[in-house]
């Protein structure tokens, strides 16, 4: 048995694959909508874990929580005590470009933050990190899904009181802002190993609509299923 602060588990439980989501419910939604023999491996903190067989492959599907301190915890324990090569977040983002549409599933190639998450982390100021080349050349080589840089903030954007100047700020090529991807893909690469992150677009400020629950979950099941197919496809 491992226990570090936040996941108590053995060790052979956790896959070297993860699925990461940052709501512990939707990690359980997907244990029991896709793994087969599953069983509920941390529930530290109420961080839900499950393990389980995709199409005959042992899979982890591991919630986050939100944001890069919590992001951060979590990817950092499971790649350095339990040996994860892996992790894949499941998230959903806002658009920061007319072009990327409600509904849409993009894959971060790279994610750039205003913080000093890896000042904090290592003492050195980086704003900007990949992505694992190598999970985004399988993920993009069957789906037909848009790309690009994103933005990683400490504020959800809604509850910024100034959000324009924000959008002001950030790089002209930054496709959209979520809360967590920095921290997993710059943990990553000070550990050496593999982290991607795939999105479904929930809000945008050139879009003055709302979705409808089915088409919010129908299109979050062909993110997942994208994730999962490519964890087939890694070595």
């Amino acid at each position: 048995m491992i226990e570090t602060p936040h996941i108590k588990c053995h060790k052979d439980d956790i896959a070297d694959i993860v699925i990461m989501p940052g709501d512990p419910l939707r990690a359980k939604f997907i244990a029991e909508t896709y793994l087969e023999d599953y069983k509920l491996v941390n529930e530290v903190r109420n961080m839900l874990a499950y393990t389980g067989f995709y199409k005959g492959k042992k899979i982890t599907v591991f919630s986050s929580g939100m944001g890069m301190a919590s992001m951060g915890i979590y990817c950092y324990e499971l790649y350095k005590f339990f040996d994860v090569k892996y992790i894949i977040r499941v998230g959903s983002c806002g658009s920061n470009n007319p072009k990327i549409k409600l509904l849409d599933i993009i894959l971060s190639t790279a994610s750039y933050t205003e913080t000093n998450f890896s000042y904090t982390c290592s003492n050195e100021q980086i704003n900007e990190i990949s992505a694992s080349s190598y999970l985004n050349e399988i993920i993009l080589k069957k789906n037909n899904i848009k790309k690009g840089k994103t933005a990683c903030t400490l504020v959800f954007d809604e509850y910024m009181f100034d959000q324009k100047e924000y959008n002001v700020r950030l790089p002209e090529d930054i496709i959209a802002s979520e809360m967590e991807a920095f921290a997993l893909f710059y943990i990553a690469k000070k550990l050496n190993k593999e982290a991607s992150c795939l999105l479904t677009v929930s809000d945008s400020k050139y879009e003055n609509k709302k979705i409808s629950s089915i088409d919010r979950q129908k299109n979050l099941k062909t993110m997942i299923e994208i994730a999962l197919e490519a964890s087939l496809e890694v070595k």
